[in-house]
């Protein structure tokens, strides 16, 4: 891996685990945004954010970071295991749910119930500002294991010649970073007097997926009832990738029905009660998490059959994090192909819109309520800090410390802890916050846009979301 890379990394993920989120769109908004613009100095201040001390202890003891197994998800829409044996230096991670092809050129089968082993390393001496820091952030070299939908070997690539490799950051009750990323393509299908093509998926490298998971979860829907402010991120590769980010302002009650408000979107299928997070009821899945059936599509669908709907095949997977005292949900779309039988494909089902959300409990939340520097990543596959003092937030380059795209901060808003937000060009969107992480969506290009490694030539550097995880205040 290129010294460059790592010491950009380094400055991103110094001392707390990150969640790297990607996305952005469209949004329903549930009151005005009148979030002040800023320019110049007014769009906050240079240089990362502050770091803890170097003697705090930034992650578990070396022997007992194999003690937790962390369950969350990706925002390639995939439910994951990981646990990392900082002693043996080896990682093994299971994919839950998954509509990642584990072939490039097909869609099926996926990831899903395939299991790898491999080894992972420290990032180099020096690469990190303390010794500390090393000790707790992993780089994850080639897995390898038996692939559950073709019996066939499954490898991911390893730590050389790949200069932007899947990184974890193992911290207290949290671990986020990328997990290993795949190439997509699929010709389409060929359906005799229709033509061929149909529902390709153009080519596409992600050198990583995002990821977050917690070593605590809790399978008691009785934490789960409330309302929330959610924000969403899906795409649908069929769509040539196409990419939609939402707010959302949810209530769940004791049985996991999710209802809201939200108004009419004719871009939108919201569940029968308006909800975009949430399709049936909540019901408990065996492995640890909740599932939900006929999830709600954001994404305008390629759909199969040609004649008749196909409905909403993909599901929705939530993990009820445990941090910090907070319950904070953490909804996965896993979308759903099932091609049909040749030569007409008239019973095949295609849901490919895949995606990931926070949800956030809608508690007040004042100036300076969410104050403080984050780190983690986004959209554009890049590593970003971000610091927030009252009303003025700042996205900071990890290479050279200096400031990024800046955005204002409106607490006025209708909902309880939603908060608007605008970028120094107009460009509007919401952040929220839960137990040390937040959210942010934005319609603009910020940071330089998409990394090319994880671009194809189509690939839009609009919208703008992250998740970060907060490590000063």
């Amino acid at each position: 891996m290129a010294d460059a890379i790592i010491r950009g990394l380094a400055m991103a993920i110094v001392t707390t685990p990150f969640l790297i989120a990607c996305g952005g769109g469209k949004s329903d908004n549930p009151g005005p945004i009148n979030a002040p613009q800023c320019s110049g100095s007014s769009c906050g201040v240079q240089g990362p954010p502050a770091s803890s001390s170097t003697s705090a202890a930034l992650c578990p003891a070396t022997a007992d970071i194999v003690k937790s197994t962390f369950l969350g998800g990706a925002g390639s829409g995939e439910v994951v295991q990981l646990n990392i044996d900082a002693t043996a230096m080896t990682y093994t991670l299971k994919w839950l749910e998954s509509p990642i092809p584990l072939r490039t050129g097909s869609v099926t089968p996926t990831r899903a119930g395939t299991q790898i082993t491999g080894a992972v390393i420290h990032p180099p001496t020096g690469t990190l500002p303390t010794a500390e820091q090393t000790r707790c952030a992993f780089i994850l070299g080639a897995g390898s294991g038996t692939a559950a939908g073709d019996g066939q070997p499954y490898t991911t690539p390893d730590f050389a010649n790949n200069p932007n490799p899947p990184m974890i950051l193992v911290g207290q009750g949290v671990a986020g970073g990328g997990i290993p990323g795949a190439t997509i393509q699929f010709d389409g299908l060929s359906i005799p007097l229709i033509g061929s093509g149909i529902g390709a998926v153009p080519n596409r490298h992600f050198d990583f997926y995002p990821f977050l998971g917690f070593a605590s979860t809790t399978t008691d829907i009785t934490r789960l009832p409330g309302t929330y402010n959610g924000l969403l991120y899906h795409l649908a590769p069929s769509g040539n990738y196409s990419t939609v980010a939402t707010n959302t302002v949810e209530t769940f009650d004791a049985s996991g029905t999710c209802t809201s408000s939200n108004a009419a979107n004719p871009n939108y299928s919201p569940n029968a009660g308006g909800c975009l997070s949430t399709g049936n009821p909540w019901t408990l899945n065996s492995n640890g998490y909740f599932d939900s059936q006929q999830a709600p599509q954001i994404v305008q669908q390629f759909q199969l059959p040609l004649i008749g709907a196909t409905g909403k095949s993909g599901t929705a997977h939530m993990v009820l994090g445990q941090i910090n005292g907070a319950t904070v949900p953490l909804i996965v779309r896993t979308g759903y192909i099932n091609l049909g039988t040749a030569p007409l494909h008239l019973d095949a089902k295609v849901d490919d819109e895949s995606g990931i959300a926070m949800l956030a409990a809608a508690t007040p939340l004042a100036s300076g309520g969410f104050d403080g520097g984050y780190v983690g990543a986004d959209s554009n596959f890049r590593y970003t800090a971000t610091l927030i003092q009252g009303g003025v937030g700042t996205f900071i380059n990890p290479t050279t410390s200096a400031a990024e795209s800046g955005f204002g901060l409106d607490y006025g808003l209708a909902s309880p802890g939603l908060v608007g937000v605008q970028d120094k060009n107009g460009k509007s969107g919401f952040a929220i916050a839960s137990g040390g992480l937040y959210a942010i969506a934005l319609q603009g290009t910020e940071n330089g846009g998409v990394a090319p490694t994880s671009a194809n030539s189509d690939t839009s550097s609009t919208p703008y979301f992250g998740i970060g995880a907060q490590i000063s205040k």
